[in-house]
């Protein structure tokens, strides 16, 4: 993997948090936005609209800064269908087959809202719940925590869970997310941040002369409708080969419309590992992504159609940015070879995934 050498230049200034209104829903309800920034110019905006990152802004290797991420400027359109722009995605991330699950010996069904599937945890799944939200300020970070309590029965899914996600900005420009959850009943449970990069600036076209490293030597197979055959197979020497890095336009034309895949990532899942590292050559920006977790989704943007009109009336296009989306693997709860992603009553989720950003 990639060493870490930056150009940012520390100053006298201090991590700051600043909230502000960012709108209200039509049903009248109040949203804030929280902005994190710390000494060297990076700077991170959350609002309470699905835990969403709306923000990531700093500098490249000459200074000039950007923000990277895709989303929009004002809280209407978060609330209309959108591809999950800085979502928090739960109660589970990705696809789950048929909208369907047996659990402790009862069938439970859920919305297919992907095409014969379920996805992102349904039509108001964590992305569409506005979170309660605290800060803290230490002398070298400074943290949002957002909680959620989703009702017994929420979208189809046993229990009532209540969830914690914490952004934490720290000093060495690392973005930390921690997430916990605790449940009444048994019930799957996958979250992840769905957020789109573009390190040239998110009104910057396409990403595919940007770079990727991922540290993952098996990828996991999927049918046509994106759901798990149960085959993890070796990407070395095939177009899913990011072992080393590359353009993520190299080879993209060989994958269909693009990545839409899970990694499974080398090293022990719980233990916080480098996963992932992203770099633009025009920039020199780079994000390093870590995690607890046992993989990591690469989607490309391959839905983007120019009819989102993002943040300074930017449109964004085909492939105008990336997600690398920590995670356990789709359809887990139907996958008994996977990963287990069955929280119970009396347990604690957790997991940890963290982003380094920088320029070179």
């Amino acid at each position: 993997m990639i060493t870490n050498h930056d150009s940012f230049s520390a100053t006298s200034k201090k991590p700051s948090v600043t909230e502000r209104a960012f709108g209200f829903t039509k049903n009248g309800e109040r949203v804030a936005e929280f902005t994190l920034s710390n000494s060297r110019d990076l700077t991170v905006s959350i609002i309470t609209w699905g835990g969403i990152i709306r923000t990531i802004t700093y500098p490249d290797r000459d200074g000039h800064v950007k923000d990277i991420t895709l989303g929009f400027d004002t809280l209407a359109p978060y609330e209309e269908r959108h591809p999950y722009f800085g979502t928090i995605t739960g109660r589970f991330a990705n696809r789950i087959a048929r909208g369907r699950f047996t659990l402790e010996g009862r069938t439970y069904n859920l919305a297919t809202n992907n095409g014969p599937n379920h996805l992102h945890g349904g039509i108001r799944g964590f992305d569409r719940a506005i979170w309660s939200a605290s800060t803290e300020t230490a002398a070298t970070s400074v943290s949002v925590a957002l909680s959620h309590v989703s009702p017994d029965g929420d979208e189809g899914y046993p229990g009532e869970v209540s969830a914690t996600v914490t952004y934490t900005l720290s000093e060495d420009n690392s973005l930390k997310i921690d997430y916990s959850a605790t449940t009444t009943k048994s019930t799957p449970i996958n979250l992840t941040s769905h957020g789109y990069f573009n390190l040239r600036g998110h009104d910057s076209a396409d990403v595919l002369r940007q770079t990727l490293e991922i540290d993952g030597e098996r990828v996991v197979v999927v049918d046509k409708t994106s759901i798990p055959t149960g085959e993890l197979a070796n990407v070395r020497g095939t177009p899913f080969d990011f072992l080393t890095p590359h353009p993520i336009g190299e080879r993209i034309s060989k994958v269909g419309i693009g990545y839409d895949h899970t990694y499974v990532l080398s090293g022990k899942p719980g233990a916080l590992r480098l996963a992932a590292t992203a770099t633009d050559p025009d920039s020199g920006r780079y994000l390093e992504l870590y995690t607890t977790e046992p993989g990591v989704q690469l989607y490309t943007g391959n839905y983007l159609d120019g009819s989102q009109i993002g943040k300074g009336g930017v449109r964004y296009g085909k492939h105008a940015g990336f997600c690398l989306e920590a995670q356990h693997f789709p359809d887990s709860v139907n996958q008994p070879a996977f990963p287990n992603t069955i929280l119970r009553r009396g347990e604690t989720y957790s997991q940890t995934t963290m982003m380094k950003f920088g320029a070179r």
